[in-house]
């Protein structure tokens, strides 16, 4: 028997659990390879290069309408998301703030806040437009 979306019963259900998952913590994206993302997401809108501060800072971005997948070693070190943890895109930053909790710190243009984490360190972090207005959150880790 197959689902809707053309794959096995079984493997729809487990898509389905997996999708919850990440829908209630968004940092299950970060560590996917490569092949469980596209397995995921399937074929990215685009693919790009991001040049960081320093030549070993340079990322291959997957970008997809959930969000942007930022590669390191064939794994998701980062994602940029819309929304998550109950803050999205536009929120001020004291509604941010408050979501992120007592361990929050305001470093003027972004805000950053450690995660429990089982695997390895992480980070969640909300960039600020001038006005104080969440432009773009970061889960990530820490440790690279």
């Amino acid at each position: 028997m197959f689902a809707l979306s053309g794959l096995p019963a079984q493997e729809a259900a487990q898509a389905q659990d997996l999708a919850q998952i990440a829908a209630a913590d968004p940092a299950f994206y970060i560590g996917l390879n490569l092949e469980e993302l596209l397995g995921r997401f399937g074929p990215p809108l685009s693919v790009y290069a991001l040049r960081g501060l320093e030549a070993w800072q340079d990322d291959v971005v997957f970008s997809y309408a959930q969000g942007e997948f930022y590669i390191l070693k064939d794994r998701v070190w980062q994602v940029e998301l819309k929304s998550a943890y109950r803050i999205k895109a536009g929120d001020p930053k004291t509604a941010a703030l408050l979501v992120m909790g007592h361990d929050a710190k305001d470093m003027g243009d972004h805000l950053i806040a450690p995660l429990e984490a089982a695997d390895w360190p992480l980070s969640l972090r909300c960039n600020l437009d001038p006005a104080g207005k969440v432009l773009a959150i970061f889960i990530f880790r820490s440790d690279l």
